[in-house]
C-alpha cells in the first residue's frame, strides 16, 4: 500500500479528463455518481493502483467512448468512470464480473420490490 497517493488537493482533480466540477471540486447529478467517485478515490488511497493510473484508465475509457461515436457532452461521463472502476477492480483481483453482476441483480431486485417512498434495502421482498 502506497503511503503517498493523497487525493486531496485540486491539483489531484486537475489530472483527471473532463471531470464535471465547480469552484469546490467534482460535481455529480445523482448519489450513485458521487459513490463511484468515492469508491475510487477510497481504493486509490488504499494502493489498490495509484490516481495516475486511474486518471490513465478512465482516460483510455473516454477515449474508447468517443471512437465508438459516443457523445462527449459530458452526460455520460460518470458512465465511464463505472466502467473504468469495473474494469480495474476486476484486473487487479478486487472483484470479477460475475460477482458484480451479481451485486448489480440484487440491487434491480431490491429496488423494483420497494413501495414508492421507502428506503431501498439489498436483499429486501415485499
Amino acid at each position: 500500500m502506497t503511503q503517498h497517493n493523497s487525493i486531496s488537493g485540486p491539483e489531484s482533480f486537475a489530472a483527471l479528463p473532463r471531470l464535471p466540477r465547480d469552484d469546490d471540486g467534482p460535481v455529480f447529478a445523482e448519489p450513485w455518481q458521487a459513490q463511484a467517485f468515492a469508491l475510487a478515490v477510497k481504493l486509490s488511497e488504499q494502493g489498490h493502483f495509484t490516481w495516475k493510473e486511474w486518471a490513465a484508465a478512465l482516460a483510455e475509457e473516454l477515449k474508447a467512448a468517443a471512437d465508438r461515436g459516443e457523445p462527449d457532452d459530458g452526460s455520460h461521463y460518470y458512465e465511464h468512470w463505472l466502467a473504468t472502476l469495473e474494469r480495474l477492480v476486476t484486473a487487479r483481483g478486487l472483484s470479477d464480473p460475475a460477482a458484480m453482476l451479481a451485486r448489480k441483480e440484487a440491487w434491480a431486485d431490491a429496488y423494483r420490490h420497494t413501495p414508492h417512498g421507502k428506503p431501498i434495502v439489498l436483499g429486501a421482498k415485499e
